[in-house]
This record gives C-alpha cells, sequence and structure tokens, in this order.
C-alpha cells in the first residue's frame, strides 16, 4: 500500500504569528501587574487580527459585572464608566455560557442585532470569546468589526491559544494582588496596617519634598477602650474596632487613607492637606464619630470617645518618625488634659 506524501509546509504556522505568540508567552510570565499583563494582551491581540475595536473586559466578581480594563480602536475613556450585567450584550453572554461567540454578519440576526446594539455602538461583526482560568471566566475578549478574511477556523483557533494563556496570567495576577492585599490589611478592621502606613507615608513624605505639598496626619486613640472589653469581652471588643475602622473610612476624604495603628488606635492619612485644613477635618470627623451609635450583633448600642493628635509636614518634620512621633505625643497630651479633644500644632 503506497503511503501518501504530505507537504509540510501545509501545518506550519507562519512565521509572524509564532513570534506573536512568543512574544505574549515572554511578556504574560515577565509581569505579575495585572495592568501590564491586560495591555500586554490587548497589544497582541491587535497584532493578530485587524479590526476596528479590540477590547478586554474584566469580571467584577463583587459586583458580577463586566467593565471594561483596556480598550484600543476608540478614544480614551469612552468605555471607562460602562458596565455590562451578566447575560446582557455578546460579552454578557459569553460570561454567562463560558463560550465563544461569532458573529460574521449581525444584521442578519435580529435577535444578535437588538444585543449588539445594547453596547451603543455601530457594530457589523464581532468576536467575543472567554477568558477562562481555572477558577472560571475572568473576563472577555471582544473585537468589533474584525476584517471578513480574518474569520477563518486558523485565525480563531490562534486567539483560543492565546486566550488560555492569558487567562492563566490574569489568574496569577490576581492571586498575587490578593496575597499582597493581605500582607498589608489588618485582619479584625481591614484597615491597612501599620506595615503598610510607614510604606505609604514614606512615599507621601518623599512626594512632599518634590512638589512641596503638605501632608498630614492624624493619629486617633479611643478612650477608655479597655472598659469595653472589662463589660462586654474581647469579641465585642474586636466587633466595635472593626465598626470604627468602617466609620472612619466612611468619614474620611476620598484622597485620605485609613490605617490601624495597634490595639485602639487608628491613624488617618491626608494629602495635600496642611496644618489648618487639616484641624478642621479632623475636628468635624472625631465630633461625628463621637456622635455614631454603633449597633452590635448582639442587639446593644455603644459609642466611642477618640482623642486625636495632629501632625504636618513640614513643619513638624519631613520623616516618617517624626510625623507619627509628633502627632502620638500630642494625642497624649490630650489625653492627659480631659481627652475627647483634638489638637494640632
Amino acid at each position: 500500500m503506497a503511503s501518501e506524501k504530505i507537504n509540510p509546509s501545509q501545518n506550519r504556522i507562519p512565521i509572524d504569528d509564532l513570534l506573536v505568540f512568543h512574544q505574549l508567552a515572554r511578556s504574560l510570565t515577565s509581569s505579575l501587574d495585572l495592568d501590564t499583563i491586560l495591555r500586554t494582551i490587548l497589544e497582541q491581540m491587535e497584532r493578530l487580527i485587524e479590526a476596528e475595536v479590540w477590547t478586554l473586559l474584566m469580571l467584577d466578581e463583587e459586583r458580577q459585572e463586566l467593565y471594561y480594563a483596556v480598550a484600543a480602536g476608540c478614544e480614551e475613556g469612552a468605555l471607562k464608566d460602562l458596565r455590562v450585567k451578566v447575560g446582557e450584550g455578546v460579552a454578557g453572554w459569553v460570561l454567562q455560557h463560558g463560550e465563544t461567540l461569532i458573529v460574521p454578519e449581525a444584521d442578519n440576526d435580529p435577535g444578535l442585532r437588538k444585543t449588539l446594539a445594547d453596547d451603543a455602538r455601530t457594530v457589523r461583526s464581532v468576536i467575543a470569546m472567554p477568558l477562562r482560568g481555572r477558577k472560571g471566566v475572568q473576563g472577555v475578549i471582544e473585537i468589533l468589526n474584525p476584517r471578513d478574511s480574518q474569520l477563518s477556523d486558523y485565525t480563531i483557533a490562534f486567539l483560543h491559544i492565546l486566550s488560555d494563556h492569558a487567562a492563566i496570567a490574569i489568574e496569577n495576577a490576581r492571586d498575587v494582588s490578593r496575597i499582597q492585599q493581605l500582607s498589608i490589611t489588618d485582619d479584625t478592621t481591614g484597615l491597612f496596617n501599620v506595615r503598610h502606613l510607614y510604606d505609604v507615608l514614606g512615599q507621601e513624605l518623599e512626594r512632599e519634598s518634590r512638589l512641596q505639598q503638605p501632608v498630614s496626619l492624624a493619629f486617633i486613640d479611643l478612650d477608655r477602650f479597655k472598659l469595653v472589653n472589662d463589660a462586654h469581652g474581647h469579641l465585642v471588643g474586636s466587633e466595635l474596632l472593626a465598626r470604627v475602622g468602617e466609620r472612619l473610612q466612611q468619614l474620611s476624604r476620598k484622597q485620605d487613607r485609613c490605617f490601624r495603628y495597634g490595639g485602639d488606635e487608628f491613624v488617618i492619612l491626608m494629602p495635600e492637606t496642611s496644618a489648618a485644613e487639616a484641624l478642621v477635618i479632623a475636628t468635624d470627623l472625631q465630633q461625628e464619630l463621637m456622635q455614631t451609635r454603633f449597633r452590635m450583633q448582639g442587639g446593644f448600642e455603644l459609642a466611642v470617645s477618640a482623642s486625636v493628635g495632629l501632625a504636618t509636614c513640614p513643619q513638624d518634620g519631613a520623616q516618617v518618625h517624626a510625623i507619627i512621633g509628633t502627632a502620638d505625643t500630642r494625642m497624649y497630651f490630650v489625653k492627659s488634659n480631659g481627652r475627647g479633644k483634638v489638637r494640632g500644632a
């Protein structure tokens, strides 16, 4: 029986595509930063397939919605505030079913045409595929109006290979991010911990020296907190600390950051805030905190009193320990003179 000769060139992958795959694989394994990974994926997709718009949507796990993480071919920021719910639009369908959706002619299918219209764009054709990792679908790649020649089986198969590698890289980056977040977060309150405070404050002080913008810090101590533990036990005490931490975040400005320093002590870092501004902000915050009634799981309510000390760079120093030490000293002055007040410079 004569064997049939096969032309090896028929099964070869074009060198340009191999280079795309090589570059993507190298880039994805050299970084654990999610933003860098997402932009790398999009750049390689642009090289691989010609289209009008390339978008990469990521899953917001808490809200169970997709958001546009990166995009090319449209105005920067045009899709920033758009959200896609599970099951809605092309991307929402792909997220829900975990399957690739290819629409070569949207006008030929009224149902799909309506779905595509939800995206508020003129869409003639679309390729949308899931970024599926070990823990499920992480996001969706959506390519709008690709050239007809790009809808071949070969191109789609190659896109699937790239998507699989991209999904693994995204999942790894998210895992590392979660681990890093745990390392800088206080277990009881969910606020940043003291180790992160020293890092962030150091960065802000360095920034102040370059830009000549003041940085202020409020050191907050809950008055007679030991009485809560003595009267209700340490579990209630921990619950109250968590409620106080949550309330401090609610009362702080968007640009401020809250930390648990330790025990019943908290710190609020206020970038670009002068000593006079910090005194007004901290006084209002302290009054609001003391007026808050915290309803505990046992059904009863507790209130807290707080003593606050302030420090500002540059007038109180330009080093981390100098700023924290000054704020701490002023807080102890308050505690030694009646408690429940705010002391600045």
